[in-house]
């Protein structure tokens, strides 16, 4: 039988491997930073109005996103940790991936950590960030690990459709149908 070559990093996965924990680093330390300014200058509950309908308001989520699954904190602890691991099962694959699915991995990894480091170290995650859209229509306060893992998952949905990946099922779905 052939030998198994190890698989050898090209440049090119340096390069990804590099803007990737550099990405990874930069949400969690503006995540963890801004989380201690609100701690540290707001007290819980208190809300400061940037501009109309934004605030920073000092609120402590026990919950999941969005606060679901409130006062579980083991159960929101293995849903972070399940996604940590289906995010490094991905970066194993690195080398395929593209550089839109590496920056949202890299994006959704460091939200999760970012929080992660809130739920182990202080039994909550800290959230601030209070945007109310019209009317009494308010949506749930979130903090900088929130955003960032929202704005990779809809870029990892980007790099799906640019893989042509749904190109791919509907194309599956016609011949089946057919």
């Amino acid at each position: 039988m052939g030998k198994h070559k190890p698989k050898i990093f090209l440049s090119k996965d340096r390069r990804k491997i590099g803007l990737s924990l550099a990405l990874v680093a930069l949400v969690i330390v503006l995540d963890q930073l801004t989380k201690s300014w609100i701690r540290d200058n707001l007290t819980l509950g208190e809300s400061l109005t940037i501009a109309g309908r934004l605030s920073l308001t000092y609120l402590r989520n026990t919950g999941a996103v969005f606060g679901l699954f409130a006062n579980q904190p083991l159960f929101s602890t293995i849903i972070i940790l399940a996604s940590l691991l289906i995010i490094f099962l991905f970066f194993h694959y690195l080398s395929r991936a593209t550089d839109v699915g590496v920056m949202s991995a890299s994006l959704i990894l460091g939200g999760a950590v970012g929080n992660l480091i809130d739920r182990l170290h202080l039994g909550y995650v800290t959230d601030f960030i209070d945007f109310r859209l019209w009317g009494n229509f308010h949506w749930p306060s979130f903090n900088f690990a929130d955003a960032a893992i929202v704005a990779g998952t809809l870029t990892f949905i980007y790099a799906l459709y640019l893989s042509g990946l749904f190109r791919t099922v509907d194309e599956h779905d016609h011949k089946s149908k057919n």
